[in-house]
């Protein structure tokens, strides 16, 4: 029997998914053992002996998030319990308390339970203004990265330290742990191609602490005009870069938990493509499909979900796809690179579409148009990892520089 082309794609993607799942599924041994256990993990703002001495007497500002949390307190909270002088609070994308979705712009607001003003850096802005830094003494950053290049935490990060370089007053850093934080992959940022979603060069899984980011931006001399930011910070303890550390609070409302932090380096590519990535259900970041992918063995169908996903992508559609939630679990643990073969695969069973990419989203999440081209040239994924190989090598040595704890390779 002939089947279609676009049938018999399905089935090799299909078979394929099938036998990773079975081995992710398996007890492999990788080239590095990982601890699983995080408990025993103190992230810098539990470490109040250490910088509550350097705030006393400041005029603060803080820019935090929902996850900015001492053992389930939120930081703002401690420090006023303390005494401390917030005089605002600036908030990244999805907001203070977490309650916007992704892409949502943020106005300026007075936080309903501290009565603190809180300016957004999510809105009109994504830097704060000579003004919005007047009167204040120091700056505490404290939110919970996820170590993704385009995951743009670390671009408001660059940002304030650019602002606090410009207004001469000083940034304290009160580190966390990075989830994934135990590999480093993908091409590196070509700055032609700089934007919020990638504003240095990096590759889209770096391996470092924000703190680790931070100290890197500053002495590599990459803020503006060469810039350097008066960087202090606290650091963790007990914690490496074997460390999976599993995160106590979803650090955005698409990635709800440890499946979908692991599988999001990967499957956000798809979010310059034709593909849904499964916003809009329980599970974002854990499936993909598309309403043409009709032989695959998962559907899903997206809903408006205020406050996460508003309007996903193939909105009340059937798609058609994958489900990867035990994948997701099982398979990064060892694996320890970004897969690509989803989205080979999808290009594929699709047709080669022209529509398929978006191409400035697409180009802008990878940091370079290589990797869309070839794509579309049939590469394979060992021909496609090794056009960057070359460069992870060039930035394994810059980041060795600014490494705060032992690393996954020691």
């Amino acid at each position: 029997m002939n089947f279609p082309i676009i049938n018999a794609k399905l089935i090799v993607l299909s078979i394929s998914l099938i036998i990773l799942n079975l081995l992710s599924n398996a007890q492999i041994t990788g080239e590095v053992n990982l601890n699983e256990k995080s408990d025993d993990v103190v992230t810098g703002a539990e470490r109040t002996e250490v910088y509550f001495p350097v705030l006393k007497n400041k005029k603060i500002a803080i820019v935090a998030n929902h996850t900015s949390i001492i053992k389930k307190v939120h930081l703002v909270d401690t420090l006023l319990r303390a005494g401390f002088y917030i005089d605002r609070i600036f908030c990244p994308e999805h907001g203070l308390r977490g309650e916007a979705e992704a892409g949502e712009n943020i106005n300026n607001y007075t936080d309903s339970k501290t009565h603190l003003p809180v300016i957004s850096l999510y809105g009109s802005k994504k830097k704060p203004n000579q003004q919005d830094f007047k009167g204040i003494d120091i700056v505490v950053f404290d939110i919970q990265d996820v170590g993704v290049r385009f995951y743009t935490y670390i671009s408001t990060l660059s940002l304030i330290m650019e602002a606090c370089a410009e207004n001469n007053i000083p940034l304290i850093i009160l580190d966390r742990p990075n989830p994934n934080g135990y590999y480093v992959d993908g091409p590196i940022l070509d700055k032609k191609f700089t934007s919020f979603i990638g504003m240095h060069p990096v590759p889209i899984v770096y391996g470092m602490t924000v703190a680790e980011y931070a100290c890197m931006i500053n002495d590599e001399g990459w803020l503006k005009n060469n810039m350097k930011c008066k960087l202090q910070y606290v650091p963790l303890l007990n914690y490496d870069h074997k460390t999976l550390y599993q995160l106590p609070i979803s650090p955005s409302p698409n990635l709800p938990n440890m499946s979908a932090i692991y599988l999001y380096p990967s499957l956000c590519l798809f979010e310059g493509t034709i593909i849904s990535v499964a916003r809009g259900t329980d599970f974002p970041f854990q499936a993909f499909g598309h309403p043409e992918l009709k032989d695959a063995p998962f559907s899903f169908t997206p809903r408006s979900i205020p406050g996460v996903c508003a309007n996903p992508i193939y909105l009340n559609k059937e798609c058609k796809g994958y489900d990867l939630r035990s994948f997701g679990k099982n398979y990064f643990y060892n694996h320890r690179q970004i897969y690509l073969f989803w989205l080979i695969e999808c290009y594929k069973a699709l047709g080669s579409k022209d529509s398929f990419f978006n191409k400035d989203l697409f180009d802008k999440l990878a940091g370079n148009s290589s990797l869309r081209e070839m794509i579309m040239q049939g590469k394979t994924e060992d021909e496609i990892r090794a056009t960057w190989q070359n460069d992870l090598n060039e930035f394994m040595k810059i980041r060795k520089k600014y490494l705060l704890y032992p690393d996954f390779d020691n």
